[in-house]
């Protein structure tokens, strides 16, 4: 797979929430650095997500490659619906490092959590 591809299917597969098809793209040991959840193995952030999760909507806004790099980056909006019905929406810059054989080995994400944050807590607590 290219990068391009590495990318387009990571979006497709997170907004139908396909955990096993996300942690494929990643290599053993790959991790995800989240605002939210902080840094944690690929395969136990998007566990952790999916259980939190009731829906979600992305919308496609951009795709960054670095010259001379295994970095791409995503751009896109994200409409979250957690489990207790919250909603929240928020634009999202992904950062992804690659290995040689194009696997994902880190994912960076970056987005204003002060909607989120709030959602998550409330989440959490039931309240």
């Amino acid at each position: 797979m290219t990068k391009e591809e590495v990318a387009r299917k990571y979006l497709s597969f997170l907004e139908k929430g396909e955990v096993g098809c996300i942690v494929n793209l990643f290599t053993d040991n790959g991790v995800v650095e989240s605002p939210l959840y902080g840094k944690q193995l690929s395969k136990d952030f998007y566990k952790i997500l999916a259980n939190d999760t009731n829906s979600s909507r992305l919308k496609y806004d951009g795709l960054f490659l670095e010259d001379k790099s295994n970095r791409i980056s995503l751009l896109f909006d994200y409409h979250w619906k957690l489990k207790n019905g919250k909603e929240v929406k928020f634009k999202v810059v992904d950062i992804i490092e690659l290995d040689s054989e194009n696997q994902i080995c880190k994912l960076t994400i970056i987005y204003d959590t002060v909607h989120t944050r709030k959602a998550i807590e409330e989440l959490k607590t039931g309240h």
